[in-house]
C-alpha cells in the first residue's frame, strides 16, 4: 500500500474523515475501500507465510510477526506465546520479526478509547467505531497505553487457531480423513501414531481455504501459554547481537549531532563555523529549523565540533521556565474548567459549609531513557529508507515524508532501548532523513543527553484542587477534583487529528474506584509555554497521586482506619477490593497504628493494583524500605515478565516520587543529565515484593500499571510516621 498520510493536508475521498479528531462528521467511500488487506510479510526461501502474523519454514520454525514495539516489556515473547499455544508449536522453534507496516496491524483498542472519549454518551459505540476505521485505514500501528496485550492476544489467538486448522487440513487430506480428527502438539500435527512436521506440511497448508472460524483452544492447553518462557529477546541483548538503532551501519554513513535552542519561538542566528573545522573528522555543518547539525566520520567528533562551534540562538517572546509554569497552573486552577465526568447531583452537593479541600502539584517529568533519540536515513533512487526505534512506525514514515517530500519512504523498526512515550517522537527521523539528502550520503543522528533533556517532551505537570463532602457516617459523599495541566495536545501533534486541550486524556484515571454518590472531574487547560508528551502510564501517574492522597486525609479527617475506609466503597469493584486486601496482608497492615505505613490502589488498562509501602524519614531524606504490590491483571500469558513489568514500574514510581522532576530557566532545563535528576540508586531500591492475583478474565495492561499507586502510597506512609502530609512532587520534608 502507498505510505499513510495522517496529516489534514492529505485527507481525501479514502479516508476516513471524523470532524475535530475522532467524533462526527463521518465519511466514508464505502465503495471504493477494501474490506479485506492482504498480508504484505516478506518470505525468505522455504518459508512459508500463512496470514499476516506467521510464517513456517521447511525445517519448522515458526516466526511470528508482531506489530508492537519490543522495548524490554517482552511484547516479543508474549505475544508469540499466545499464537504459539494455540498453533501447537515447540517453543524452541519460534522465533520473531517486526511487523511490516499494514492496515492489518492496527491498533483498534488505543484508537477506540480515545474516539469512545470524544463523543457523547449516546454516541460511544459509534466513536469507537469509527475511530477504529481511522486507525485501520491509516495502519495506525502504535505501541503505548499498556494495550498490546489487550488488543493482540486474541488476534494471535485466532491466527494460531486459524494454522492449525490449515496445518490439520494437509495432514487430513494425506491421510484420507476428515481434518478435524487431527490434532497439533510440539510441533507435530498428529492423529493416533501419524506424526506431520509442521514444516513438511506449510507449504501445502497455505494452499487449503480455511474454516469460517477455526476453533479455539483454552488458553494453556498448548503447554506454552500462562508459563514463564524464556523471552525470545533476551539472548541477542546478552551476548551483543541485538540490533539496536545506534548499532546500524551502512556503507559511506556519516554521523551528526543536532544543538538545539530554548525552548520557544527559538531561531539559529549564528555558529563558528571555521572551529568546527578545527575537528578531525567533520565533513559539514548543516542549518536545520531551530537547530544546527555537524556531521563528521564519528559521533564524538560531530558533537565535540558543536561544542566548539558555540550556535547562538535568538528567541521571540518569552522565555518559558518553571515558575511561569506554576503561574499559569495557578491561574487555570483558579479560571473557568470544563466537566468532563458528573455523578448524580454533583452541583447540588458543593453548595454550603462543611466541604474539606486540598491542593496537588506534580511537576514536568523526564523520560530519562537509557536510549537517546537516534535515527538513520539513506537515499536510495526515489526511495529513502529510516530504520528507527519507534513507538509507531506507520506515523514517523508519515512524519518523514511530509518533512522531505519523498513519497517512497520505508521504516524499519529497531529494537527501542526505553521507550515510555518518548519514542512516539520523530524528531530525529525527520532530521536524519533531511540531513542524508543533504548530504547525499546515509546519516545517523544521535542526541546527546544533554539535547534528550533540553528537548525532550516530558511528563506533563499537573496541579489539582480536589473538594470532597463527608457523610453522616463519615463516608465520601461527594467529590470534585479540577485538574489545571498543559493543553495536552500530544495526540493532535502526533496524527494531526484531535482538538488542541484534549481534556480527557489529562483527566484519565480521575474517577475514583469507590462508591461516591456525586462525583465531577472537570480539567482546566494551562498555557504554560512548555510541549509536554507521552509519558509512562500518562496522566495516571498524577490523578491517582491526587485521588489516593486525598482518600488518606478523608480517611484521616474522620480518624478512620485507611484500610476500612477504602474496603468500605470497594464493594462494587471486588477485584480491586481484592487487590487491596491481599497488599495490605501480605505486607503486614496491623490495623493499629501505622506508623511509616502507606497504602494504594488504582485501577487501569484493564488491570488492578494495590501497594502497601514502608517509608520513613531518614538523615533528611525520605527512605523507601519495602512495597508489596497485589496484582490482579487478569489470564497471564507470560507471569515472570508481568512479574517484572509491575517491579518496573514500581522503580519508575520510585524515581517519579523521589526526584525526576524537570525544572526550567530562561527556556533551558535545569538538569541536563541522569545525575542531576537525583535518580534512586541500586542502593535505594526497597525490598520489593509482588503477589499475583490469580483470575480467568481476560488479560490487561502491566507495563505502565505499577506506575500510579507508589507517589501516593510514600506520601501516605510519611504521614503516617510523621504527621506531615506531604501534597508535591517531589516528595521532601525540606
Amino acid at each position: 500500500m502507498a505510505a499513510a498520510d495522517i496529516t489534514d493536508k492529505g485527507l481525501d475521498r479514502r479516508t476516513l474523515l471524523i470532524g475535530g479528531g475522532l467524533g462526527v462528521g463521518l465519511l466514508l467511500a464505502w465503495e471504493l475501500w477494501p474490506r479485506d488487506y492482504p498480508a504484505n510479510v516478506a518470505a525468505a526461501p522455504g518459508e512459508t507465510v500463512m496470514g499476516a502474523f506467521l510464517k513456517i519454514d521447511t525445517a519448522g520454525r515458526v516466526t511470528v510477526i508482531v506489530p508492537q514495539a519490543e522495548m524490554g516489556q517482552g511484547i516479543w515473547t508474549a505475544l508469540p506465546q499466545a499464537l504459539a499455544d494455540e498453533l501447537g508449536a515447540d517453543w524452541r522453534q519460534v522465533g520473531v520479526e517486526p511487523a511490516p507496516i499494514s492496515p492489518l496491524y492496527a491498533n483498534r483498542l488505543i484508537a477506540g478509547d480515545y474516539g469512545e472519549a470524544h463523543v457523547p454518551h449516546f454516541l460511544r459505540g459509534v466513536g469507537r467505531w469509527a475511530a477504529g476505521e481511522w486507525a485501520t485505514r491509516n495502519a495506525l500501528m502504535i505501541t503505548a497505553g499498556s494495550t498490546s496485550i489487550r488488543a493482540f492476544e486474541r488476534p494471535f489467538r485466532d491466527a494460531g487457531a486459524f494454522a492449525r486448522a490449515l496445518l490439520c487440513m494437509a495432514a487430513g487430506k494425506r491421510l484420507g480423513v476428515d481434518w478435524q480428527a487431527c490434532d497439533t502438539e510440539a510441533g507435530f500435527v498428529v492423529r493416533g501414531d501419524d506424526r506431520f512436521r509442521f514444516g513438511e506440511l506449510a507449504a501445502e497448508a497455505a494452499g487449503f481455504t480455511p474454516p469460517v472460524k477455526a476453533p479455539l483452544r483454552k488458553p494453556g492447553e498448548g503447554n506454552i501459554s500462562g508459563k514463564s518462557m524464556p523471552r525470545l529477546d533476551l539472548p541477542s541483548k546478552v551476548d551483543g547481537s541485538a540490533r539496536f538503532a545506534g548499532d546500524v551501519r551502512l556503507p559511506n554513513m556519516l554521523f551528526a549531532s543536532v544543538r538545539h535552542g530554548p525552548l520557544g519561538d527559538t531561531r539559529l542566528v549564528g555558529e563558528d563555523v571555521a572551529a568546527a573545522d578545527t575537528v578531525w573528522g567533520v565533513s559539514a555543518v548543516v542549518r536545520g529549523d531551530g537547530w544546527v547539525a555537524a556531521l563528521a566520520n564519528n559521533w564524538w567528533a560531530a558533537d565535540h565540533a558543536l561544542d566548539k562551534m558555540r550556535p547562538r540562538f535568538a528567541t521571540g517572546g518569552t522565555l518559558p521556565d518553571s515558575a511561569g509554569v506554576a503561574r499559569a497552573l495557578d491561574t487555570a486552577l483558579g479560571g473557568a474548567g470544563e466537566t468532563l465526568v458528573s455523578v448524580g447531583k454533583a452541583g447540588e452537593a458543593f453548595s454550603g459549609p462543611g466541604l474539606i479541600d486540598a491542593v496537588y502539584a506534580v511537576p514536568l517529568q523526564a523520560h530519562a531513557t537509557i536510549e537517546p533519540l537516534v535515527a538513520t536515513a539513506r537515499v536510495d533512487g526515489d526511495r529513502l529508507e529510516v530504520w528507527v526505534p519507534t513507538q509507531a512506525p506507520g506515523l514517523a514514515r508519515a512524519a518523514v515524508a511530509a518533512a522531505t517530500g519523498f513519497g517512497n519512504v520505508i521504516v524499519y523498526p529497531t529494537l527501542v532501548g526505553g521507550g515510555f512515550g518518548r519514542k512516539l517522537e520523530n524528531d530525529a527521523a525527520v532530521q536524519a532523513a533531511t540531513l542524508a539528502i543533504r548530504a547525499k550520503r546515509p546519516v545517523q543522528v544521535m542526541w546527546s543527553r544533554g539535547e534528550e533533556m533540553r528537548r525532550g517532551r516530558h511528563g506533563a505537570p499537573a496541579k489539582a484542587r480536589l473538594t470532597a463532602r463527608l457523610g453522616a457516617r463519615g463516608e465520601i459523599a461527594a467529590w470534585r477534583a479540577r485538574i489545571a495541566t498543559g493543553a495536552g495536545d500530544g495526540v493532535r501533534r502526533l496524527t494531526g487529528h484531535g482538538s488542541s486541550s484534549d481534556g480527557h486524556a489529562m483527566v484519565d484515571g480521575a474517577l475514583p474506584p469507590y462508591a461516591i454518590p456525586a462525583v465531577a472531574i472537570e480539567h482546566a487547560a494551562a498555557d504554560i509555554g512548555i510541549e509536554s508528551g507521552v509519558w509512562r502510564s500518562g496522566a495516571h501517574s498524577y490523578t491517582a497521586f491526587f485521588t489516593e492522597s486525598f482518600v488518606d486525609e478523608l480517611a484521616a479527617h474522620r480518624g478512620k482506619d485507611m484500610l476500612a475506609f477504602r474496603e468500605a466503597m470497594l464493594a462494587h469493584a471486588p477485584r480491586l477490593a481484592h487487590c487491596l486486601a491481599a497488599a495490605a496482608g501480605a505486607g503486614g497492615w496491623s490495623g493499629k497504628t501505622h506508623a511509616g505505613e502507606g497504602l494504594a490502589c488504582h485501577s487501569a488498562f484493564g488491570s488492578h493494583i494495590a501497594l502497601y509501602v514502608q517509608a520513613a524519614h531518614e538523615g533528611g531524606r525520605i527512605k523507601v524500605a519495602r512495597m508489596v504490590a497485589a496484582v490482579d491483571a487478569g489470564r497471564l500469558i507470560n507471569p515472570d515478565i508481568v512479574r517484572q513489568q509491575i517491579e518496573s514500574g514500581l522503580v519508575w514510581g520510585l524515581a517519579s516520587a523521589l526526584g525526576d522532576d524537570i525544572t526550567f530557566t530562561r527556556g533551558l532545563p535545569d538538569q541536563v543529565s541522569f545525575d542531576s535528576l537525583s535518580l534512586p540508586r541500586l542502593k535505594d531500591i526497597p525490598d520489593i515484593h509482588v503477589e499475583m492475583v490469580a483470575s480467568h478474565e481476560a488479560p490487561g495492561g502491566v507495563a505502565e500499571l505499577g506506575v500510579p499507586v507508589v507517589a501516593p502510597a510514600i506520601a501516605n506512609a510519611i504521614f503516617s510516621a510523621t504527621g506531615k502530609r506531604l501534597r508535591s512532587l517531589p516528595l521532601s520534608l525540606a
